[in-house]
């Protein structure tokens, strides 16, 4: 019987092999692995040390911003216009809020807190991570707060914070001029940073918008400060570990008198219109009144949507600077420039004289431009035609010179060009031409037309602005100075003059014209038939001008006016420009009065009477205590 073969069931030895190469195979692979894992760490802790370090020290240390104190603003005379003031603002840190949304409901009844104020705070919320405060009251009364104190308890984070926001003491008398501050929204962001310095902004809420806060935002506005505080892994500050204090901004001196500005706005009382006092030498604006205007305070502090709505429907536009930006026909007040180009040209002599029935007329037209007097001046001669203001001498002077001879001689005194004034909000108006027309209308022009610009009319506009510029430069025998706002610039207690700026002169070939001119305007005053002349009578100061009425609605050839019995819209707009000492102007002041009954020597003239003998008075003692210094 044969032996069966016993069956292997396990090769220990063909396992054992294979076990073998598997752990050298594991061998490697773990060896490889720490090689790899060994290197990394090498690389983390070694060559990559100092950036992991920095990155570390990101997580532990915050850097945050401080903003810095905005620059002061103080008229000639050291009187404080806009300022920084503390106020208490409510804000939340919604981590720290159990119940936001009761929280807020309490609050509403506590404070009464409006559904815009509420819709605000949820627009920001939302902007801000839950650990960071946010505002829900950015102003808060006496009586808020002492009402929310009293029972501060009971509202876990929500918290009073003080900081300083922009004030304007004297309100809407000067908005036009300072402008204000108010949020800084995305155009500004986008504009900063397009301009590289919106880092220097990190922690500013609002930015200059208008005026000298606007156009001097760079020097108002200061350097932002750090400081570096130490957080925990969810962004909560443990400790400060290191301030760099912010610098505040540079202080602003204005050429403004404030008293002479509060006379000016005074004055002009509710009245549609403009003053401006000038320095005729160096172009130092001493006042600048544009009414109606409003509370800069408004936007500073956070405007309303109503109150901004109301500001933008409004039919008297109170944003309108209608110092820099309003566009009247100049009228009468650029007779005695018109009178220096015709004698310039040769046009006229001192002794051409016009005869004036109360009428002009084209030959072969037979349509009649009216004198302002009706039956007329008689005989007129230069002299008399700027005295009296006759339109006739100038109908027939303007149509002799042509509208291209006026345009090119108009834009040396500044019209139809920007004075550079120092703030952004300004109309360069219309200086006419026939390349304009044909530019604008894409038609001729007309002699018609010529002749209505002869007295200030048809499509020629000017700004109050471009007057006193213009005036200066009758004044100065040439000089155009650069009308601006700032004095002087305080930094680190030193004052820094501003820069004075002229622009290229008016310069005549007979130099003897500007005499002629001034002689007349210095007439329109002390003349008996000066249309000044009431105005300034018994004045204790000698003094110079121009009258001027604007028509507002052209008139038919046979339809009489009469400012009572039409719409108050298309009344006559009142001007005068002048300047006092006659001798050695001081100043030059321009007035505009919108839609008025009356003219420019019954209504702008006594305004001017009236503000220039404040100025007067008030210079009294000063040259009184000069006189007895030793």
């Amino acid at each position: 019987m044969m032996r069966r073969r016993r069956t292997t069931i396990r090769d220990h030895h063909a396992e054992s092999a294979l076990f073998g190469r598997r752990v050298v195979v594991a061998l490697v692979i773990v060896v490889s692995v720490f090689m790899i894992l060994l290197a990394n760490m090498y690389q983390l802790q070694v060559k990559q040390f100092e950036t992991f370090q920095t990155r570390s020290n990101d997580n532990r240390i915050k850097v945050v911003p401080l903003a810095p104190n905005r620059g002061l603003i103080y008229d000639r005379n050291g009187k404080l216009l806009a300022e920084n003031i503390p106020v208490l603002s409510l804000e939340v840190v919604p981590e720290r809020v159990e119940d936001l949304t009761q929280t807020l409901t309490d609050l509403s009844n506590l404070l009464g807190l409006t559904q815009e104020q509420l819709d605000q705070f949820e627009r920001n919320r939302k902007r801000e991570r839950r650990f960071e405060q946010v505002i829900l009251l950015d102003q808060m009364s006496e009586a808020q707060a002492a009402r929310f104190a009293a029972r501060q308890h009971e509202f876990p984070g929500v918290s009073i914070e003080a900081r300083l926001v922009r004030y304007y003491p004297y309100g809407e008398t000067l908005t036009h001029a300072l402008g204000y501050v108010a949020k800084i929204n995305q155009r500004d962001v986008q504009r900063l940073k397009e301009q590289g310095i919106n880092a220097n902004y990190a922690a500013t809420r609002t930015i200059g918008k208008l005026g000298v806060e606007g156009y001097y935002e760079e020097q108002l506005h200061g350097t932002v400060g750090y400081q570096q505080i130490e957080v925990d892994i969810h962004g909560r500050q443990l400790r400060t570990l290191e301030i760099e204090p912010p610098i505040p901004g540079q202080d602003l001196v204005l050429e403004i008198d404030i008293e002479l500005q509060l006379q000016a706005q005074k004055i002009l009382g509710e009245q549609r219109g403009t003053i401006i006092v000038m320095d005729p030498e160096d172009g130092g604006i001493l006042a600048m009144v544009s009414q109606p205007s409003y509370d800069p305070n408004w936007f500073a502090q956070g405007i309303s949507v109503e109150q901004y709505r109301g500001l933008l429907n409004s039919r008297h536009s109170p944003l309108l600077n209608r110092a820099t930006q309003g566009g009247y026909p100049p009228a009468s007040t650029i007779k005695p420039q018109l009178a220096v180009v015709g004698l310039e040209e040769g046009t006229i002599t001192r002794d051409s004289q016009v005869w004036d029935p109360g009428w002009f007329q084209i030959k072969g037209v037979n349509h009649k431009y009216r004198d302002w007097l009706s039956w007329g001046h008689g005989w007129v001669n230069v002299d008399t035609a700027i005295i009296e203001s006759c339109d006739t001498f100038y109908y027939d002077l303007a149509l002799k010179l042509g509208i291209d001879t006026i345009s090119e001689h108009m834009y040396q005194y500044g019209f139809g060009e920007l004075t550079g004034i120092d703030i952004g909000e300004e109309s360069a108006a219309v200086m006419p031409s026939r390349g304009w027309k044909r530019a604008r209308f894409n038609q001729p022009w007309y002699a018609g037309e010529t002749v209505s610009i002869g007295i200030g009319q048809s499509y020629w506009t000017v700004t109050p602005m471009q007057l006193a510029v213009a005036t200066a430069v009758m004044v100065n025998r040439g000089g155009r100075p650069v009308p601006r706002l700032l004095g002087a610039i305080q930094d680190a207690g030193i004052e820094l003059p501003a820069v004075i700026e002229q622009k290229p002169p008016v310069q005549l070939r007979n130099p003897e014209h500007w005499d002629i001119a001034l002689d007349g305007m210095e007439k329109v005053v002390s003349s008996i038939k000066g249309t000044a002349h009431k105005a300034f009578k018994g004045a204790d100061y000698t003094s110079a001008g121009k009258t001027g009425t604007a028509q507002v609605r052209s008139i038919g050839q046979d339809e009489e006016y009469n400012a009572e019995e039409i719409a108050e819209r298309y009344r006559d707009n009142a001007m005068y420009v002048g300047y006092a000492p006659a001798e050695n102007p001081e100043v030059v002041i321009v007035i505009t009065a919108e839609n008025v009954i009356g003219g420019g020597g019954s209504v702008a003239a006594p305004m001017a009477r009236e503000l220039l003998d404040f100025y007067f008075a008030a210079k009294q003692p000063e040259e009184t205590v000069a006189a007895n210094a030793p």
